[in-house]
């Protein structure tokens, strides 16, 4: 069953209504509704076209959330081949919001790390609904070693509303283990590509997106904070999240004018959630076109390019 943002409301009462008409139909022999259903269908389609056209930048943070968008697992399942996950730091834990391992990508050898938030109760609560711990960036640290040691490209999905900000992460260094990974990424002499597939959420994102290449669907943000934390600072109400989006400049179009992002990957028709199979497949383009773009640089080279991307953020300023 379709779940219905609170923006779609409209469009949800006339795909129901069609629904009704269909259900209608196939308990009543005889009868023929087939063509106001279609017209419900194309006044749908188009309502769903104008709705996606021009998104607010709150309504995108709803989009990158909506729980049946395709998550790190499902991207790992239908895009790589041989995938082997390997599990904890070898210090403390394994951190499930965090998965990672050796894979093939057009069965090229390939280090995956991404975030997973899991897509039912029981597996969101395991996955701590893509909030990592120290451990899991700890994890993401050991797998960069690995790749850079046995010369392997790095590929990361960033799907996290940020760094889990509990105590017992903190005990354990969780701004450390987050600066350790942004370090590494920086350091490693091989391939790195990232893409945000529904939230970037602080440096909780930054931490495997610092990248030789960094693309975002569509329809997924990427911010230094929640539009809801960012109004409850400035603000004290977080009720003003629909400001603050606006003023984060979080939307992948906005960042590819700021030069935050190399790529936009566009979305099926209604967002990834509604096709997740074409959401994929144009991520897996997306990935196989920015590796391209390395393809022969070597380690102190794509090093020079990762660390040029980044010291140069902010130089088209806010005007861009």
């Amino acid at each position: 069953m379709t779940q219905y943002l609170d923006f779609e409301k409209p469009l949800a009462e006339i795909e129901g209504k069609a629904e009704e008409l269909r259900a209608l139909a196939r308990s009543s022999e005889g009868m023929d509704v087939s063509a106001e259903a279609q017209a419900l269908d194309k006044k749908a389609h188009q309502m769903l076209d104008d709705l996606y056209k021009s998104l607010t930048p709150w309504r995108k943070c709803q989009v990158a959330r909506h729980p049946d968008r395709p998550h790190c697992k499902d991207y790992i399942e239908a895009l790589f081949t041989d995938y082997t996950p390997l599990a904890g730091d070898r210090n403390f834990a394994d951190d499930l919001a965090v998965m990672g391992g050796l894979a093939r990508f057009n069965d090229v050898p390939v280090v995956v790390i991404g975030h997973e938030k899991g897509n039912d109760t029981k597996s969101r609560i395991e996955r701590n609904f893509g909030m990592a711990r120290p451990e899991g960036y700890r994890k993401a640290v050991r797998l960069m070693d690995l790749a850079g040691k046995f010369g392997l490209p790095v590929i990361t999905l960033v799907d996290t509303p940020g760094a889990y900000p509990g105590k017992g992460a903190e005990e354990r260094g969780q701004s450390e283990a987050i600066a350790r990974a942004t370090e590494k990424c920086l350091q490693i002499g091989v391939p790195l590509v990232s893409v945000i597939i529904g939230e970037g959420g602080s440096g909780g994102a930054v931490a495997f997106a610092t990248a030789n290449r960094v693309a975002m669907l569509e329809h997924s943000v990427y911010s230094v904070i929640s539009p809801e934390g960012c109004a409850s600072i400035l603000w004290k109400d977080s009720e003003k999240m629909r400001e603050a989006a606006e003023a984060l400049r979080l939307t992948a179009q906005d960042l590819k004018q700021l030069g935050v992002n190399d790529r936009i990957i566009p979305e099926p028709r209604g967002g990834a959630h509604r096709d997740p199979a074409s959401a994929i497949q144009s991520v897996g383009k997306a990935i196989a076109g920015m590796l391209k773009d390395l393809n022969g640089k070597d380690g102190k080279a794509l090093i020079a390019d990762r660390r040029s991307k980044f010291m140069d953020l902010g130089a088209k300023g806010l005007a861009a």
